[in-house]
C-alpha cells in the first residue's frame, strides 16, 4: 500500500491505523439501527460523521475524538499508523452513500434507503470486524489505475 501512497506530493498525515477501526465498529452500530429502525434523522446523523471525516479527516469525527481521548490512551503507546487520505475517501463514500439513502428516504423511495444503508453497513462491517476498509482499497486502486 505504501509503495502506491509514495508516489503522490502531498503533505503526509498519519493517524493511528486502529482509530478507524474503532470508529467502524461504532458506524456499524449506527447505521444498522437505521436499517432496522428505518429512522433518515439518524442516518442523517451518521452522514455528518461521514461529511466531518471526509473533509477534515477521520480524527476529526466524533468517534475519532472519543478514540483518541477516551480508547488509546488505554491501549499500548505503540500504535501502527496509516496514511489519512485512504480514511477519507473511505469516509467520502460512506457519506455518498448516506446522501443517496436520505433522498431515497425523503422522497418515499424506500428501497433505495435500504440498498444504500445496506451497502454503507456492510463496509463498515468489514472494516469492524475483519479490518478490512473497502474504501481505502477503492483509493488504492484509484490512485494506482490513475498514476499510469
Amino acid at each position: 500500500m505504501s509503495e502506491v501512497l509514495e508516489n503522490k506530493e502531498v503533505q503526509k498525515i498519519y493517524i493511528d491505523a486502529r482509530g478507524p477501526r474503532f470508529s467502524a465498529t461504532i458506524t456499524a452500530v449506527v447505521l444498522a439501527t437505521a436499517l432496522v429502525t428505518h429512522n433518515v434523522w439518524v442516518l442523517v446523523a451518521q452522514g455528518l460523521v461521514f461529511l466531518i471525516g471526509a473533509t477534515r479527516g477521520p480524527q476529526f469525527t466524533p468517534y475519532g475524538l472519543l478514540f483518541k481521548n477516551l480508547i488509546k490512551p488505554r491501549l499500548n503507546k505503540v500504535a501502527p499508523t496509516e496514511d489519512v487520505r485512504p480514511p477519507k475517501f473511505a469516509q467520502a463514500v460512506g457519506f455518498a452513500f448516506a446522501l443517496v439513502a436520505a433522498i431515497g428516504a425523503f422522497t418515499g423511495a424506500d428501497a433505495v434507503f435500504t440498498i444504500a444503508v445496506g451497502f454503507a453497513l456492510a463496509a463498515a462491517f468489514l472494516n469492524a470486524a475483519f479490518n478490512y476498509c473497502l474504501g481505502c482499497e477503492m483509493y488504492l486502486l484509484i490512485i494506482r489505475f490513475t498514476s499510469k
